[in-house]
């Protein structure tokens, strides 16, 4: 799932002002090697096609484009240029486009412009500057040809705006790629009754790009039966530094779960998943209901490792955590919880397992007797997420069959919380407890979220465009 991936960056001029115009040419190059080497990032490949001024350049800027398989393209314009050295790159290419319309500085200085007293420099000094001269051109020319197309508007240097627009669209084009090459893992079957979740994987497959895995329970009992004493005791080793253990968490259940857990480490292994859903009963087998309620340690390592676990087979949560788990902000398993309408929060948790490394804290190991609605009895994991601003995500169907994101911002905030074994945390949303609630659920999510730290709804609204899903923002 580390693989870089590539993006492509052209620049546009006129060939027509070079010999017109002394080191215009060199100048406006210079400005695109200056874009190229700010985008440069250990998990990026810049294809870098160099400055197109003719159709002819075009159509060979267009051919490596295609053949690199980019997944975004960046068109930097230089100077006025053709719409016509513009439309066959991205109508080649069929991948999104955002047009780069930098200047090189805030403003012309018009005193020193105007001094310089040969209008042939004057000219070539102005355009230099007239980034946003074609820009209109090349919209009216993509939105006439179908193509769907961004901006982004500021200046080459000292532009933190422009730039971390820039560096969020390559992090949405990143985690596009990564949902595209995703191995989903489904374990079980859905928790029966819940209509809410259930979902179309056929749909998944199409929108997100990735694949899904069927995996058999009998697969993982063989693998847990089979895991080695020397497995078992690393797994115990990572158990007692990852989780603050709690005293009353029996040796035997630390061996029960770190057994699983070598055993959901090699499943994982063993098909190359990038996340999993699962859920079963084992009703009349104690050897799989001992197996199905001793996962929640294990998940919630894998979680923490970027293998995302959702519980109750709820597959287009995890497709939302693997997002905000891919953009870096964790994408922890949560449900409401309770209102508490005297602080106007809204707790939130769940069972099963968390996203330990967005943790307020060391995340608590506890035994519980009873899994409620689930079978059996063993270890749990009780954390809240980090306080600070964090970011809600469903992945939802519509009755139309198309799935949607819905995004809300917010923040965690400290102050007491269920301490049931469970993960819980208190959330506050601009909109307050009533307007949150209503807002959030006039929508029609599965019950289910994901919860990741920082405020992401920006970048989400990329990835919505560059995976063609329409996108709600509550708040």
């Amino acid at each position: 799932m580390a693989q870089k991936i590539k993006i492509g960056l052209y620049g546009i001029g006129l060939d027509t002002y070079w010999p017109q115009f002394e080191g215009l040419y060199d100048r406006l190059t210079g400005y695109q090697r200056v874009i190229a080497e700010k985008m440069q990032r250990e998990d990026i490949e810049i294809v870098d096609c160099g400055l197109v001024d003719n159709p002819i350049a075009a159509q060979t800027a267009a051919e490596r484009l295609k053949k690199e398989d980019v997944s975004l393209i960046f068109l930097y314009v230089s100077t006025y240029a053709l719409s016509s050295t513009v439309l066959p790159v991205v109508q080649k290419a069929k991948v999104p486009v955002v047009v780069l319309n930098l200047q090189p500085t805030a403003a012309i200085h018009y005193a020193e412009f105007n001094r310089m007293g040969d209008r042939t420099q004057m000219t070539g000094e102005w355009l230099a500057h007239c980034q946003a001269c074609s820009v209109p051109e090349i919209a009216n020319a993509f939105l006439r040809a179908g193509i769907r197309f961004q901006q982004i508007t500021g200046v080459l240097h000292d532009d933190p705006i422009a730039w971390d627009e820039i560096n969020a669209w390559m992090d949405a084009a990143r985690v596009a790629a990564i949902l595209r090459r995703n191995r989903v893992g489904l374990l079980g079957h859905y928790y029966n009754g819940m209509l809410d979740i259930y979902s179309d994987l056929t749909r998944h497959s199409a929108q997100l790009g990735c694949h899904f895995e069927f995996l058999e329970m009998c697969e993982l009992r063989e693998l847990r039966i089979s895991a080695t004493e020397s497995e078992m005791e690393r797994k115990i080793a990572e158990i007692r530094e990852h989780f603050d253990v709690q005293p009353d968490c029996a040796e035997e259940e630390i061996r029960r779960a770190a057994r699983t857990s070598a055993a959901l480490d090699r499943i994982v292994e063993r098909h190359q998943l990038g996340s999993m859903a699962y859920f079963f009963n084992g009703i009349g087998d104690e050897e799989y209901v001992d197996l199905i309620s001793s996962v929640i340690v294990g998940n919630s390592l894998l979680t923490a490792k970027g293998i995302p676990v959702a519980g109750e087979y709820e597959v287009k949560n995890v497709q939302a955590m693997k997002i905000l788990d891919s953009f870096g902000a964790g994408g922890s398993f949560t449900e409401f919880y309770a209102m508490d309408f005297h602080d106007d929060v809204v707790l939130m948790g769940h069972d099963g397992p968390g996203h330990t490394r967005i943790a307020e804290g060391k995340t608590k190991l506890k035994p519980l007797k009873v899994f409620h609605g689930k079978v059996g009895n063993g270890l749990s994991v009780e954390m809240s997420v980090k306080n600070g601003p964090v970011t809600l995500l469903s992945v939802i169907d519509t009755p139309d069959g198309v799935l949607k994101l819905l995004v809300a911002e917010g923040e965690s905030v400290p102050g007491p919380i269920l301490e049931i074994g469970n993960t819980n945390s208190r959330y506050r949303f601009a909109a307050g407890v009533r307007g949150f609630v209503d807002a959030w659920c006039s929508h029609g999510p599965a019950h289910h979220c994901a919860i990741g730290v920082g405020h992401l709804a920006g970048k989400l609204e990329k990835l919505a465009v560059l995976l063609n899903m329409p996108m709600i923002r509550v708040c």
